[in-house]
């Protein structure tokens, strides 16, 4: 408990935490790992409520995310905005990423107070793979975000044509391999 810490205690703490977010975000494994053995826990979060897996996956490092989702990382823990890992993967393209976070438990449809879900994020950045693979996963195509939005909508917004076209196709039910 940082109460019970002295100032100079206190101040060791947040050098370790600042390390250990650095690794996370930089994937450095071999440290991360070393931070957890020592007891610091998987779902420490920064001043914006990210997690150490929430940096470790939204910058691409697979082996980080694996390693913290292996060490008890909760792969639902939104941050201060509401965001999931799962929203971070699919924003950036990552495929791998994605994929070790539904592995984990993260769910394909969750969302924050806004309602967006890592489908709609994913639909429109054009992440055709990506839609697939939510989809393949149990995402409700025709889910909307608190604006009324779903996520062919939000292709559509941001122009993005190889989403709605696979959605469209979705929806009209078609298959998800593309």
């Amino acid at each position: 408990m940082t109460t019970d810490l002295t100032p100079e205690e206190y101040a060791a703490f947040q050098e370790l935490a600042t390390r250990a977010f650095n690794a996370a975000r930089s994937g450095d494994t071999a440290e991360l790992g070393s931070f957890l053995d020592a007891g610091m826990p998987a779902n420490l979060t920064n001043e914006k409520g990210d997690t150490l897996l929430m940096l470790a996956s939204y910058h691409g490092h697979a082996d980080a995310t694996r390693l913290l989702l292996e060490k008890g990382a909760d792969p639902e823990r939104r941050n201060y905005r509401g965001q999931t890992p799962l929203q971070g993967a699919a924003f950036k393209g990552e495929m791998e990423i994605a994929t070790l976070l539904l592995d984990h438990g993260a769910a394909v449809d969750g969302a924050g107070e806004d309602g967006r879900t890592a489908l709609m994020m994913a639909a429109m950045f054009d992440r055709v793979a990506m839609i697939d693979l939510f989809v393949e996963r149990g995402a409700d195509i025709h889910r909307a975000a608190v604006d009324g939005v779903t996520a062919k909508g939000a292709a559509e917004k941001m122009g993005a044509e190889k989403a709605v076209e696979r959605l469209r196709a979705l929806e009209a039910g078609g298959s998800s391999a593309g």
